[in-house]
């Protein structure tokens, strides 16, 4: 049995699709705060919640593998993932499978820290592991290349650094490969897509596509805070986000393509030039 803990989220009802044309629905569980949100998805709901140690162990029981799917509380995720951690060793799953950041152990990006601390825990935990250490997502800027079609430019601190982003899709299709095939055990996987881009790249293709006039406005990392902030993110969280920036610029985490994940699901990661032309064909 393969348990998905956040199903119902944008990586993992991807997961849970991929699974579905892998293996039975009933071999497959959704681990879900709330289990009538998880019913479109066509397999089996329990309730789990990542603050919930009980309910975890509940969820978990059973299983021959679980998806650790990462959470999205900044400041809490460290703690939440070990008692994920904690609940699969109780409940005897054979094997953790769990979404972590590029170079995690490398200690470069903020993000990263309770990454890190996941890592650390699961490897200590005794049990068997996948660790995916997930690249960026086209999706990461759904709202900046909507935004520049209509305001002309995207603004960061990147400078002309590059990303290897992929589609979430694909890595939704990666965890599927992993949690159904063998071969997988104890290893790290480092995950993006084939192709690297800079943002005045991404900005002239958002041109193209659109017909609008749109370039990239870089920014320095206190500027950016500021304009994070402007628009409602926390400072600690706009920190954060502008760190990663800062990384990009630098190179050497982000902008790796080495073809890992393209490998492992067995065809070329989808690029974003494809991305931009449906996004703004929906709009």
């Amino acid at each position: 049995m393969i348990v998905i803990t956040g199903a119902t989220g944008g990586l993992g009802a991807l997961v849970v699709e991929s699974l579905l044309q892998r293996v039975p629905a009933d071999q497959v569980v959704a681990a879900v705060r709330n289990p009538e949100k998880a019913q479109a998805l066509g397999v089996q709901a329990r309730a789990a919640d990542y603050g919930d140690p009980a309910s975890l162990e509940r969820a978990f029981a059973g299983a021959d593998v679980v998806l650790l799917i990462s959470g999205n509380e900044f400041g809490k995720r460290a703690e939440q993932h070990a008692n994920a951690i904690k609940a699969a060793v109780k409940a005897g799953v054979g094997r953790i499978v769990y979404t972590s950041a590029p170079f995690a152990d490398s200690g470069r990006m903020v993000l990263a820290d309770e990454h890190k601390a996941t890592e650390e825990a699961l490897l200590a935990s005794g049990l068997t592991y996948t660790i995916l250490r997930n690249g960026w997502y086209h999706e990461n800027y759904a709202h900046d290349i909507a935004g520049a079609v209509e305001s002309g430019e995207i603004s960061g601190s990147a400078g002309e650094g590059r990303v290897s982003s992929a589609a979430r899709a694909d890595y939704a299709e990666a965890a599927a490969v992993v949690l159904t095939t063998d071969g997988h055990e104890n290893k790290i996987y480092e995950l993006s897509g084939d192709t690297a881009w800079s943002f005045a790249e991404l900005t002239q293709e958002i041109a193209r596509v659109s017909g609008r006039a749109v370039s990239y406005r870089n920014l320095t990392t206190e500027e950016h805070i500021a304009r994070l902030v402007g628009v409602g993110f926390p400072e600690p969280v706009a920190a954060v986000f502008a760190d990663v920036d800062a990384n990009i610029a630098k190179g050497g985490v982000l902008d790796h393509t080495p073809g890992v994940l393209s490998a492992l699901i067995g065809h070329p990661t989808r690029p974003v030039t494809d991305y931009i032309a449906e996004l703004l064909k929906e709009k």
